[in-house]
């Protein structure tokens, strides 16, 4: 065979392989691959931009597909000579060629701009040529699980269709193959995740992290004199409760005499649960199990009582839990329960229940037992949390009032987008105050910060006891990722940027979802004050709530979380 014919028998397979897809779909495609290289909140690995270029590409494709079948539909159109069609094609080819390399190129250097912004050093436009080959195959992949879909739903109708007429056949089996697909993902999704939950994710919890030893101090779970064995603290309890400063290094901080923090922990293994969530009843024996150590360690004898609720498999911010201890001279008590084996993003998708049964039981515990005690004789009730420990603990209250009632101080950190109470309070902000920042009621009780000094921002009025601060950072997806945004445009995206987040940033219809989804993989992995990393602030953050009007002390403190 000649070269010439092999190079024919090549076009000939090329033509026939791009025939195979609808050219409006790959226009619109193409389009979306152009938005998706756009910058988002926080820099992406080229891995990542692969994946969300892909989903974006393949929602693309799908968007020209359904708008040429809806057109067809109406029959606006006819059959487009082959000359004409073979030219459309090559048009494609040609934008592709000059479309493709061009949008790597912007791509990386918008990742770059974004990485300068959250002070992470800027990488090689090289790094991204990956992204093209990762891209394409997620797209691949994609559209072939819905053409295989497709064949599925057309199969049905054609067997529904021998007994019912073509419209009334048509809608049940799109409803079938949409029901059938919906309990196959759960289906699925929960079977996985048990597997997880049941296997590898608790049998990681029974270890502990390199240098995490069993305190000796009575003040601490865990310890010879404590009811919880440290066996049973999972592998976050058990870092929670041997950390944190002592009562020497609070002093060599604040200048003066400290006492030892409390810290005490009840682990999901001290209660034998199985299975994904927790039932009521079992936490509230968890509830009671962390009330009984409160009370051995005599903790509602301390200035400050503070219940955290933790993140999926009982995390604990240190640098929050410390800075609060170091504030406070040592005169604090946290209390926290694990209630799941499974990181965050895992029981996020499996399991959103057992935080909120967690954050109201662990919550009414403790209240009652503080209620119990004369009104002069009672610990001042903090309560704290980040990420899905926000969620969970705010859920213990109906809401700001009810929050204020009882108690003496809030910290949320980094609260999910999907947490009603953060958004009763976002959508309640005063006009002309921004999402990412909100104002509610000038300030009084309640205030937003992403950095120190938005606790005093111009034009708030006198803050009043008790305080309730929701730290968050413009550049967290964590709380500005939902489902919303697939076709909605949020708030946030129709005021100024955030200080750290690319300006060019703007909302585009299914891209940006996939855009903030995948930044949220690695949302943790950047430099403090930027995405979800909240760290050596928190001393500020906490001193408003304390009343603590000493700068210095505020400084020293977080040099010390630093």
């Amino acid at each position: 065979m000649t070269t010439k014919d092999q190079r024919g028998r090549i076009a000939t397979a090329l033509w026939r392989w791009c025939s195979r897809f609808e050219p409006i779909g790959l226009v619109v495609g193409l389009v979306f691959y152009c938005w998706s290289m756009s910058p988002s909140l926080l820099p992406r690995p080229w891995y990542l931009q692969a994946v969300a270029t892909g989903l974006s590409v393949a929602c693309g494709y799908g968007v020209g597909v359904l708008v040429v079948w809806g057109v067809r539909r109406m029959e606006l159109t006819r059959e487009w000579p082959e000359r004409l069609r073979r030219w459309g094609w090559y048009a494609i080819g040609a934008a592709a060629v000059v479309v493709l390399p061009l949008f790597l190129v912007l791509g990386a250097w918008w990742q770059n701009i974004s990485r300068e912004l959250v002070g992470i050093e800027p990488s090689q436009s090289w790094d991204y040529a990956g992204v093209f080959v990762v891209a394409a195959i997620v797209v691949v992949l994609v559209i072939t699980l819905a053409r295989g879909i497709r064949r599925v739903t057309d199969l049905l109708i054609a067997l529904i269709g021998r007994v019912l007429p073509p419209p009334v056949s048509r809608g049940l089996a799109v409803v079938a193959v949409g029901v059938v697909l919906v309990f196959a993902v759960e289906g699925l999704l929960a079977t996985g995740i048990s597997r997880i939950s049941n296997g590898s994710a608790a049998a990681a919890d029974t270890g502990s992290a390199e240098g995490v030893e069993p305190p000796s101090a009575p003040e601490r779970s865990g310890s010879p004199e404590s009811n919880e064995e440290w066996d049973t603290l999972g592998r976050e309890g058990r870092t929670f409760v041997a950390g944190g400063p002592t009562s020497d290094q609070i002093a060599s901080v604040t200048g003066r005499p400290a006492l030892t923090p409390i810290r005490v922990y009840a682990g999901r293994k001290s209660v034998d649960a199985d299975g994904l969530g927790l039932g009521r009843d079992t936490v509230d024996s968890l509830a009671d199990r962390l009330v009984a150590e409160l009370d051995r360690t005599g903790a509602f004898d301390r200035k400050y009582l503070a219940i955290a609720t933790t993140t999926g498999r009982g995390w604990v911010n240190a640098s929050v839990a410390s800075s609060l201890e170091y504030l406070a001279g040592g005169d604090t008590a946290i209390a926290a329960v694990q209630y799941s084996y499974l990181p965050s993003p895992l029981a996020f998708l499996a399991d959103r229940d057992t935080p909120l049964i967690a954050g109201r039981a662990v919550f009414e515990a403790v209240y009652q037992r503080v209620q119990d005690r004369p009104e002069n004789d009672r610990p001042k009730l903090l309560t704290f949390g980040e990420s899905l420990g926000s969620y969970g603990g705010q859920d213990a209250f109906s809401g700001v009032q009810d929050m204020l009632a009882r108690t003496d101080g809030a910290l949320w950190v980094g609260t999910p987008n999907f947490s009603e109470q953060w958004s009763r309070v976002t959508d309640s902000r005063d006009p002309g105050s921004p999402e990412i920042m909100p104002v509610i009621y000038g300030g009084q009780n309640v205030r937003f910060a992403a950095e120190p000094s938005d606790l005093d921002a111009p034009g708030l009025v006198d803050w009043e006891s008790p305080r309730i601060v929701y730290w968050q950072h413009p550049s967290d997806p964590i709380v500005w990722w939902s489902f919303d945004l697939l076709f909605g445009k949020p708030d946030w995206l129709r005021e100024p940027r955030g200080v750290d987040v690319d300006k060019g940033m703007t909302w585009i219809p299914l891209v940006t979802f996939w855009q903030v989804t995948l930044d949220m993989a690695l949302a943790a992995e950047v430099p403090e004050g930027h995405g979800h990393a909240y760290g050596a602030d928190a001393a500020s953050m906490w001193a408003p709530i304390l009343d603590v009007d000493d700068s210095e002390l505020v400084d020293r403190v977080t040099d010390a979380m630093r």
